[in-house]
């Protein structure tokens, strides 16, 4: 498979979510939106830094990053990406947005974008929601309740049509699907902790005390099972997604 990637800064990548994929052969390239120039000639490729193209792309993954989805007068590549995300999921392309990804989703689609009511930022469970035509039909299943790592400030609204699959105690939409192809995911599944101290390295002015924020000392103290149990769903989510090309 063909699988092209968004990232937004260079300290926030693939994760886990990389040697899943080369463990099964799959073809990575990237967009590098922090090195993005809009006249650019780059074209796609593994180093590239162009838009990719979509006639030769088999699942797209939006990853995260500090900036606001409505960031544009700051950020206008945000409005290329978005275009290309709402592209894509037209075609039928499998996506998966995570974190900023998701929100982008959400936005490509016309749902709203804005604060959360709390920033929730560091390990915390989210819940899943049980509804007709919810997580069993998006060919994964998640628990009643699983820890998972967060780093956010905004939340999304729904898009029409989207199937909602999880909240958290500071955070009601935690994942949506849309169909079985589309998959907006708030939380961080892919974290390891490598990337765990990279985000407190360069995210750690935000680790202010408040309900769910938690503190640098103890983001970092996580078990390794925590990260063997999001990397489980993880497994599930990729597997499903790349099923259904």
């Amino acid at each position: 498979m063909r699988v092209h990637w968004f990232q937004h800064v260079a300290f926030e990548g693939l994760g886990s979510i990389e040697p899943w994929l080369l463990e099964r052969g799959h073809q990575i390239s990237v967009t590098r939106f922090q090195h993005w120039q809009p006249d650019s000639a780059a074209g796609p490729g593994p180093v590239g830094d162009g838009l990719p193209d979509l006639d030769a792309l088999d699942l797209l993954i939006a990853m995260g990053g500090p900036m606001s989805v409505n960031d544009e007068a700051v950020h206008p590549w945000l409005v290329a990406e978005k275009r290309c995300i709402a592209e894509a999921i037209g075609r039928g392309i499998p996506v998966l947005g995570i974190c900023l990804g998701a929100q982008l989703i959400a936005s490509a689609l016309g749902a709203r974008v804005g604060p959360n009511p709390e920033p929730e930022i560091g390990w915390f469970p989210v819940q899943a929601i049980s509804v007709p035509g919810g997580e069993g039909e998006a060919g994964f299943a998640l628990p009643p309740s699983l820890p998972v790592f967060h780093w956010h400030g905004e939340t999304f609204e729904l898009p029409a049509g989207a199937v909602p699959l999880a909240r958290s105690a500071a955070c009601a939409h935690q994942a949506f699907r849309l169909g079985s192809r589309v998959l907006a995911l708030q939380f961080h599944p892919e974290t390891t902790p490598e990337a765990a101290r990279a985000l407190v390295e360069h995210g750690g002015h935000e680790l202010i005390e408040a309900p769910f924020v938690q503190s640098a000392a103890e983001i970092l103290a996580a078990p390794a099972e925590r990260y063997a149990a999001a990397q489980a769903l993880l497994d599930q989510v990729l597997t499903a997604l790349c099923a259904s090309r």
